[in-house]
């Protein structure tokens, strides 16, 4: 047994009536419960719905609507990211042309 896998904590998850045996580190199981609780929620509405019939396409349409979430939260983020970086360019600008004036009056 490696140090790794002292480390980690054997975790029940339960899944559309399925019951899952999930490793983990010790201190992210109380993340996996909650990841496990989600996506267990994502996989109901998909199921209750009607729209799509067995375990495994109910899991594939979870994925992807969650995988979409995903790429359209990075998507944002990427775009503020640029957003801020020419906030700060633009404010970087007039503090060095705020700075030059206060220097050709000093002379």
């Amino acid at each position: 047994m490696s140090a790794g896998d002292r480390d980690a904590a054997r975790v029940s998850i339960r899944i559309l009536e399925k019951e899952y045996m999930v490793a983990c580190p010790h201190e992210e199981r109380s993340a996996l419960l909650d990841a496990a609780e989600f996506l267990n929620g994502k996989m109901r509405e998909i199921r209750d719905s009607g729209k799509v019939v067995g375990l495994d396409r109910v899991a594939v349409m979870a994925a992807l609507n969650l995988a979409h979430e995903l790429l359209k939260l990075q998507d944002k983020q990427r775009r503020d990211e640029v957003e801020q970086g020419n906030r700060v360019r633009a404010l970087r600008e007039r503090i060095d042309g705020a700075l030059q004036r206060g220097q050709q009056l000093d002379l």
